[in-house]
């Protein structure tokens, strides 16, 4: 009896093997290529702000997408701004040089000190995932002195 059960089952793993192979073989054709992590910088300054204004106040935000799993990750720090930073964010723009609705947070709702640098990640929806690889979201640091925005810089993600 045990010498059949024994047979049985290899006979069954002698089936199931190719046809596991297969059907890997199989999903490694019909996947899409996986599009690479990115890594970029973004600048961010008082003239490209709507509208521009002279001050000394700028950052750099160091920005990391990945694709596959839609994970933003940032780490924003910056200096020279004449009054505290109040929130940052990011903003989707339908063109360049226009303004926009905030779509992701960058700094902490409702904070009363902003951490320097303010780092964090967001999962994208799908629809905001497009519009980021487009290029239509722009950063914007908002401070005591100019709550509607005092520093802007425009998100550039890397294509390819």
């Amino acid at each position: 009896m045990r010498s059949r059960e024994t047979a049985r089952q290899h006979g069954f793993l002698a089936r199931l093997v190719p046809a596991c192979g297969i059907m890997a073989g199989l999903s490694l054709l019909a996947a899409p290529a996986l599009a690479a992590r990115s890594e970029f910088t973004v600048k961010v300054t008082g003239t490209q702000a709507t509208p521009p204004l002279a001050h000394t106040g700028s950052g750099f935000a160091q920005i990391t997408y990945d694709p596959t799993t839609r994970i933003l990750g940032w780490s924003f720090k910056y200096k020279g701004f004449h009054s505290p930073v109040t929130m940052v964010h990011f903003h989707k723009a339908e063109a360049p040089g226009q303004s926009g609705p905030p779509v992701v947070w960058m700094s902490e709702k409702g904070a009363n000190k902003l951490p320097n640098p303010v780092v964090g990640y967001a999962i994208l929806t799908p629809d905001e995932a497009k519009t980021f690889t487009a290029g239509q979201w722009y950063i914007n640091v908002h401070t005591k002195n100019h709550p509607g925005g005092a520093a802007r810089g425009t998100v550039t993600p890397p294509q390819g």
